[in-house]
């Protein structure tokens, strides 16, 4: 049975998704608080059809967390990857970003 909780592991597993924008980019888009999930919509729901039963309860655990406790995971990710768009998902200026994108996945989930 899938953990009730999101983990490391579970961002080690999806890091390449993370790593798709460079981190310049990625800055850019948390300042201008874009909203990813609308311009991307086709290739999200195409995405979100794909999910297997694990995925689709992890999906819903993230959707279901507190921002700060997703953004604490994003920091523990960047302290052991060295990724920053991890550690730029884990500043507080990310907080309205990350919280206007998971309002847009809601609406396709």
């Amino acid at each position: 049975m899938a953990e009730d909780k999101i983990t490391f592991e579970d961002v080690k597993e999806y890091e390449g998704l993370f790593s798709i924008a460079p981190s310049f980019l990625l800055e850019g888009m948390i300042r201008r608080n874009s909203n990813l999930v609308l311009k991307f919509k086709g290739p999200v729901k195409s995405y979100l059809n794909k999910l297997t039963p694990d995925q689709r309860h992890k999906l819903s655990l993230i959707l279901d967390s507190e921002i700060s406790d997703l953004q604490e995971i994003m920091a523990e990710s960047y302290q052991k990857t060295h990724k920053k768009q991890f550690k730029l998902l884990a500043s507080p200026q990310a907080t309205p970003f990350i919280e206007k994108n998971l309002v847009e996945l809601k609406k396709l989930v």
